[in-house]
């Protein structure tokens, strides 16, 4: 019996195609809601930047892939920032090959340098552009958990084995998200079956980008929407239809969880 389901957010629960959640979704999960199944949001956004899923009875959030767990209500299950001496190497890595680093906070994304891809994510998400501010003072006023490396993987092959303590999550070929080693959505799920005595296998998960691979495996049914890169794919017990062909209610109807 499925106890809890946990959501990516963009090209799942959101389109890219209409920046929207589609109703058929909306209804689904209302439905499941209502037959007493908890819901997570999973993301690699900020809990703050959530606005577009007012309308979803969650329960909670998985946010900067599983960095930061909180309540709906903002208490904190569980929170693991990135520590000073990585964050000083990355700055420095950032300088010496010039792809664009960023924090992800609660308040909105905030750059060391505006670059073309910083912009094309503007666009992709239909955010506005980070903000260009001194990293080094913001980050001994915040708890930063997560931080974005503007780069290709060839580049982040090179970068990243030069920073053992952070590993990188992608969903998007132009930029990385960037946490603590060992945190993934995976571990904000454990977090969260701990919190509320669930068992793993009484949990699903839906996603489609390569930061949802750790999630899926973990999950009791792992659902890739249609639209997900192989990765998602490959590591899904189920692959439901494209968050544009109502792939959540339909995933839903296949194991039961609705009528």
């Amino acid at each position: 019996m499925i106890k809890a389901i946990f959501l990516d957010v963009d090209g799942t629960l959101i389109s890219f195609k209409t920046h929207a959640i589609p109703a058929s979704t909306l209804e689904a999960l209302w439905k499941a809601h209502d037959r007493g199944v908890q819901l997570f949001i999973a993301t690699g956004r900020a809990a703050g930047d959530l606005e577009l899923l007012g309308e979803i009875p969650y329960d909670g959030v998985v946010a900067l892939n599983g960095a930061d767990c909180l309540m709906r209500d903002g208490r904190v299950v569980a929170r693991h920032p990135i520590p000073r001496a990585d964050f000083e190497q990355a700055m420095q890595l950032s300088d010496k090959y010039g792809f664009s680093l960023a924090f992800e906070l609660n308040e909105g994304l905030f750059i060391n340098r505006l670059s073309p891809a910083a912009e094309e994510w503007s666009r992709l998400v239909a955010h506005s552009m980070p903000v260009e501010t001194n990293l080094f003072e913001l980050f001994d006023n915040v708890e930063c958990c997560q931080m974005c490396f503007f780069f290709d993987p060839e580049l982040e092959r090179e970068v990243m084995p030069q920073l053992p303590g952070l590993v990188t999550g992608r969903w998007c070929p132009i930029f990385v998200d960037v946490n603590v080693r060992g945190i993934d959505k995976a571990t904000g799920l454990a977090e969260f079956a701990s919190h509320f005595g669930f068992a793993h296998d009484e949990t699903m998960a839906f996603g489609d980008g390569g930061n949802d691979v750790a999630m899926l495996r973990a999950a009791g049914v792992g659902v890739a929407m249609g639209n997900a890169c192989d990765e998602a794919l490959n590591a899904a017990d189920y692959v439901t239809a494209s968050v544009d062909d109502d792939g959540i209610r339909k995933a839903l109807e296949h194991f039961g969880v609705i009528d």
